[in-house]
């Protein structure tokens, strides 16, 4: 019997987002990338001013900002289309600005607590691929398969460069690579949640794997083949 829940884990630009929306596509589950309701939370901070050190301003804008996550609206690569009352922000949730504030963002209790209440109601549903960073620890400890993906630091910088790169939008590789040590730093560091992958995790290094060959690895654990 194929897993009705399934939690992939893992640092910023490891894969776990492309593996875990391809995954969600073959096995025709929902997808739900946990990190872009953060990084939602995040871009409207910044949109209205809002000190990113403010964690009480923070936690009451992730308690009440209308964020909805549809399948993709426009063929542009995109994998969803995020929108905040209204608002196509599904790629200004990519921009380096979010990348350096998301992670404090993240770290509020408050916030987190609020947007793992949205989580949990979306994986009692059943048949979904959740993909974030504390999906199988702290979201769904029960999910029936859990995926933790690595990836070296540099490698993942040289990934996102060249997201932003195919973009349009500017890129450079060692504020990429220090912006991402940084968020991993303050990932696995924090209080509320820390970066790890669950006792029960299946951990997979993409550092030199190419998609498919991860993907049959992730195939095969979905499948028991």
């Amino acid at each position: 019997m194929k897993p009705a829940t399934i939690a992939i884990d893992g640092p910023a630009a490891s894969g776990k987002s492309t593996i875990g929306y391809h995954l969600a596509q073959y096995l025709e589950y929902l997808y739900l990338d946990t990190g872009i309701l953060y990084r939602a939370v995040t871009w409207a901070a910044l949109d209205r001013a809002i000190a990113i050190e403010d964690e009480h301003a923070i936690t009451a804008l992730a308690e009440t900002l209308p964020i909805e996550v549809t399948p993709p609206t426009l063929d542009d690569g995109r994998q969803y289309t995020v929108q905040v009352a209204g608002q196509d922000i599904t790629w200004a949730i990519r921009v380096p600005e979010v990348d350096r504030a998301v992670s404090p963002v993240s770290a509020y209790p408050g916030v987190r607590g609020a947007l793992t209440q949205q989580m949990r109601r979306i994986a009692a549903q059943g048949n979904v691929v959740m993909v974030g960073r504390d999906i199988g620890t702290v979201v769904i400890p029960n999910a029936d398969l859990k995926i933790y993906v690595i990836a070296s630091a540099e490698e993942r910088a040289r990934r996102r460069v060249k997201d932003l790169v195919a973009r349009g939008q500017p890129a450079d590789y060692e504020i990429v690579l220090a912006s991402i040590r940084e968020r991993d730093a303050i990932d696995s560091s924090r209080a509320a949640a820390p970066l790890k992958p669950a006792e029960d995790a299946i951990l997979l290094d993409n550092s030199d794997l190419s998609f498919e060959a991860l993907f049959q690895q992730v195939e095969a654990l979905v499948t028991g083949t």
